[in-house]
């Protein structure tokens, strides 16, 4: 073989191995686990909400069942405002608890829900009542670190 065909081949091998990262950066991503055209949207309202962003996951017994739609402040309340767009195939309780978790030590963040036991269906527009915020790291490290002052300083 000459020289060119050499380089031609190697550099169809490269493009080939380049197509192929992409496409498992995408897989990985999972862009289109939730199909958004049959979907129904709640709003749960978290005095905390620390690194979420829209597109995260919203998952149910580990089962991604849907995805952060969008994320406001309101002005009135003084908290965020996160919008879920979840699958129409999973129907939650009106009593459905939603909590902001951590995939690993720091990883990245998710919303969590938790069925309750109601008879009544979350419908389109509903807000999710029962809401637990993120728990900041620093923030347990400076309630660590100042209860343990506390005890050492003289009564």
């Amino acid at each position: 073989m000459n020289r060119t065909v050499l380089d031609l081949w190697v550099g169809l091998f490269v493009i080939a191995g380049v197509a192929a990262l992409l496409f498992l950066a995408l897989k990985v991503g999972s862009t289109s686990a939730v199909n958004t055209s049959d979907s129904y949207e709640v709003v749960a309202r978290f005095e905390n909400i620390g690194g979420l962003k829209p597109r995260a996951p919203v998952k149910s017994a580990g089962v991604v069942v849907g995805r952060v739609a969008d994320i406001r402040f309101d002005n009135e309340t003084y908290e965020a405002a996160v919008t879920l767009r979840l699958d129409k195939r999973y129907a939650f309780p009106k009593d459905t608890i939603a909590a902001i978790m951590t995939s690993g030590l720091l990883g990245e963040q998710y919303v969590g829900l938790e069925a309750g036991g109601d008879s009544a269906k979350l419908k389109d527009k509903d807000r999710i009542l029962i809401t637990q915020d993120a728990v900041v790291l620093e923030n347990l490290i400076g309630h660590f670190l100042y209860g343990k002052a506390q005890e050492g300083a003289p009564q």
